[in-house]
Order: C-alpha cells, then sequence, then structure tokens
C-alpha cells in the first residue's frame, strides 16, 4: 500500500486529459496537466454525454454543472428516411429510464471540467517534444525547454499524438470515403424545431443529423458525405455551404428548410484506423483518442475517453508507484475489450446510417430495433466494472 501519492504527467488538455485529471485526483494521485496551446479551448461544435459516461460525471460531482450548460436531450429523438417518413425512435436513456443524455457544446464541457481542476494543475504553452523512461521514472520534453518527471505519463493528446510512436508504430489512417459537414444554428433562427430531440436522416449513401446544445440555445448539425476524393482531417477547415445544400436537395423539406439557414460551415475528412495492439509501453500510457481513435458515428469517442480516466484511476488507486508497468496492461485488457467492440460498431453504424445496404428494410430494421446495442452501450457502468477487474 502505498503512502506517497503517484505522480502523474498528462500531456493534452482536451476533453480526455482533463476528465482523466478529475478521475485520478479523486483518488489522491497527483496530477499535472500539460497543453500545447497558450490556453485551454475546443475546436469542433457538438458532442453527446451519454449515460455510460455521464454517470461517472455525476458521481463526481459535476451533474449540476453539466445540466447548466448542456441540453438535455429526450422525447421527439426520431430516425427518418430521406424523405422525412419516421424509421423508429432514437433511444436516449438507459434501460432504468434515470439516466438520460445531453448535447453539450465542446467548449461549453471542457469548462466545466477545467473549473473541476485545481488551479495550478495546468500549464498551457507546453508542447511535448520528446519522451524518455528508466525503471523508476519517466520523462517528458516540451518545446519550450521545459522538462517533467514523473511516475507515469498519459498521452491524451489525441488522434495525432506525439508520444504515440514511443509505444508502438503509428497505425496509418484509412479515409473512410466520407467528409463531414458541421455547423451550429441558434435554435431562434428555427421556428417550431424540436427543441430536445436527436433527428438522424438517413438514404442515398449518405446520412445527416441535428441536436440541440447549449442549454437549447444552440442547434448541432452534421451533415455526412460520399467524396471522391480526401479531406484533410480537421476541425476547422473552411465548408462549402452551397456544396452542403445541394447534397441534400430533394430530401425532408424540414431538412432542406434548415439548410436554408445555413451560412457558413466547416468540414473534416473521417479517417478509420485500426485498434492498436499495444496502449502502454513501461511508464507511458495512450489514452482516448490517442489509443482507440473511432469514426464519430456512435458518438462515443469522448465518451470512450471518459470512461477510459475514471477506469485507469480506479485501477491505480492505493497502489505503489513501482507497479505501475504491471498495472497498465492489466487495465489495456480491461478497456480494449470494450473499445474494440466501440470501435466496430461505430464502423457498422455508419454503414446503416449511410443506407450502404442491398435493402433499405434490413437498415431501416436495424436501425429501429437498436434498443438492444444502446443499453450495451449505455448502461454499463465503468466505475463497478473496473472495481471488480482491478481486485
Amino acid at each position: 500500500m502505498s503512502t506517497t501519492p503517484i505522480r502523474v504527467a498528462i500531456v493534452g488538455g482536451g476533453l480526455g486529459g482533463l476528465s482523466a485529471a478529475i478521475a485520478l485526483l479523486q483518488q489522491n494521485i497527483e496530477v499535472t496537466v500539460f497543453e500545447q496551446a497558450d490556453s485551454l479551448g475546443e475546436v469542433g461544435a457538438g458532442v453527446f454525454i451519454y449515460p455510460n459516461s455521464l454517470r461517472m460525471l455525476e458521481r463526481a460531482g459535476l451533474g449540476e454543472a453539466l445540466a447548466a450548460v448542456g441540453a438535455k436531450v429526450g422525447p421527439g429523438s426520431e430516425y427518418y428516411r430521406m424523405d422525412g417518413s419516421v424509421v423508429g425512435n432514437v433511444v436516449t436513456a438507459d434501460s432504468s429510464g434515470w439516466n438520460g443524455m445531453y448535447g453539450m457544446h465542446r467548449a461549453d464541457l471542457l469548462g466545466v471540467f477545467a473549473a473541476r481542476v485545481p488551479q495550478g494543475r495546468v500549464r498551457t504553452g507546453h508542447r511535448c517534444v520528446g519522451f524518455a523512461q528508466d525503471e523508476r521514472t519517466a520523462t517528458v520534453h516540451f518545446a519550450n525547454g521545459a522538462r517533467f518527471e514523473a511516475d507515469l505519463v498519459i498521452a491524451a493528446d489525441g488522434i495525432h499524438s506525439s508520444l504515440q510512436k514511443y509505444v508502438v508504430e503509428p497505425s496509418p489512417p484509412i479515409y473512410s470515403g466520407f467528409r463531414a459537414y458541421r455547423g451550429l444554428l441558434a435554435m431562434s433562427d428555427l421556428p417550431g424545431w424540436r427543441e430536445r430531440a436527436h433527428q438522424v436522416w438517413m438514404g442515398d449513401g449518405k446520412h445527416f443529423m441535428v441536436f440541440p446544445v447549449r442549454r437549447g440555445e444552440l442547434v448541432n448539425y452534421v451533415g455526412f458525405v460520399p467524396t471522391k476524393s480526401q479531406t484533410i482531417e480537421s476541425w476547422s477547415a473552411i465548408g462549402d455551404r452551397d456544396e452542403l445544400a445541394a447534397s441534400y436537395a430533394g430530401w425532408d423539406p424540414r431538412l432542406t428548410a434548415l439548410l436554408s439557414k445555413v451560412r457558413n460551415c466547416f468540414w473534416w475528412g473521417l479517417y478509420d484506423r485500426k485498434p492498436l495492439a499495444n496502449w502502454s509501453n513501461g511508464r507511458l500510457l495512450l489514452l482516448g483518442d490517442a489509443a482507440h481513435p473511432m469514426l464519430p458515428h456512435l458518438g462515443q469517442g469522448a465518451n470512450q475517453a471518459i470512461e477510459d480516466g475514471f477506469a485507469l484511476a480506479i485501477f491505480l488507486a492505493r497502489r505503489d508507484a513501482a507497479e505501475i508497468p504491471t498495472i497498465l496492461p492489466r487495465y489495456q485488457a480491461f478497456r480494449s475489450a470494450r473499445t474494440d467492440i466501440v470501435q466496430a460498431e461505430a464502423r457498422r453504424n455508419g454503414q446503416r446510417y449511410n443506407s450502404q445496404y442491398e435493402s433499405l428494410e434490413q437498415r431501416d430494421r436495424e436501425v429501429a430495433n437498436a434498443a438492444e446495442l444502446r443499453a450495451w452501450f449505455y448502461d454499463y457502468d465503468v466505475g463497478a466494472a473496473a472495481t471488480l477487474a482491478a481486485a
């Protein structure tokens, strides 16, 4: 039993890094977060917080803060064919009905996390450029000349992780053949819109989804469109508003009316990656997208990163720093059993939503009967499962 707190350095001050810091601090683990930008901030727009991560965040005392900035999603959430006819209901709660879901602006969610991490625990302006370790410590080096020693270094620096190469040969990106257009509209510009609904239109080799964020004041939209050429993997590339509108010409009038309100948008290319063989090397661990990047078609990317952090905190609780190299492979075995399935199901769900089926009846049947799959995601209690596995 350790009496000296484990010292952890987290590289990356995004959603995965900060949520991991919150979970680790709860377990009396000493944490310092390093972010390469000069200030904390999130690019992108909407993200879902589903029941599987929400229950852990609520246990960490973040329930009121999330409710204050999120948009509760529930009644009226539906799947549609491209003409607007209903396929089925979107599952928005776990099977008990207790724990629902929020549509969140990424910047709002990051703000909630940042407010919970004690002052001085986050150091901005630190771009990681190197890593070294021996049997007792790990050291990260930064472009500004700083270096930091820790018992454990967590790479929470995303899909293009600078530390991944110290664990495994980076997995090359595989272009999915799709680009995603995204943006925000004011709810006030959409009179009569379903305020608490997650709505998904499917057909003609593409799909489109809309959900509320920021207390329901904004609507987040994402359109997934096939392309003949690759689009860069960036959250902030400027998209073509006219091309977006043309891609859904003739679809449900509700959808085309929404698109007529769009004045500007962003796009990013969707790339898939094979699961990594290893997430850790000695005292270095990959977390979130650095370990298991996935397509966005289940909205589970951020949620799985949050699960990662809380599970890791339980595996490290009341442990000695000397045990870390043996704990991390056990942690990976526990987490990868779930994330491998999530990665694969995200890929399959994209095929459903994009109607890449010979039979649309089969697509509609699978989408309408998605409750069992959603329950597998939403009912999962990573805290309870990790406690059993760590023991």
